[in-house]
């Protein structure tokens, strides 16, 4: 746990990057629209540029540097590396906290399912098919770990 004194309505991802200096959570369009922000709070992914620190006070939070390191990498980060699903790699945090958070509610995950929890997340270089297909390699490797 850590606390932070700040404004009740200051956003998560502001104190995320300025406070604790976290680099995964991106600012983008800081309307909630682009996914760059995303964060898992109690599991679940959501944008932390619209939701204030005081929304999430005693929750979980994890950041993509929370999910795992360059040596040991979380299963979908290391499915991320594996289909090469990245171009300029701004929307990487965010399609990797959306697939995090539809493994951890369902492991085995339809395609429509993938591109559903996808769906709202923003890439501007066109790597959709490099994504998806991380997506559902991360859905094998989130299976054979458990």
């Amino acid at each position: 746990m850590r606390i932070i004194d700040a404004a009740p309505e200051t956003p998560l991802l502001y104190i995320l990057r300025n406070d604790f200096e976290l680099n995964g959570p991106k600012f983008g369009c800081g309307l909630g629209e682009c996914g760059a922000c995303a964060v898992l709070v109690d599991g679940r992914a959501v944008r932390s540029c619209t939701l204030s620190c005081q929304a999430v006070e005693n929750r979980e939070i994890v950041t993509l540097e929370g999910l795992g390191t360059a040596a040991d990498p979380h299963p979908v980060q290391q499915a991320f590396i594996e289909m090469q699903a990245a171009q300029c790699g701004y929307c990487l945090n965010g399609m990797i906290i959306a697939t995090t958070g539809l493994l951890i509610r369902n492991v085995d995950p339809s395609e429509t399912e993938i591109r559903a929890a996808l769906a709202r997340q923003l890439c501007r270089c066109g790597t959709h098919v490099e994504i998806l297909a991380a997506a559902r390699r991360a859905a094998e490797l989130m299976r054979a770990a458990s």
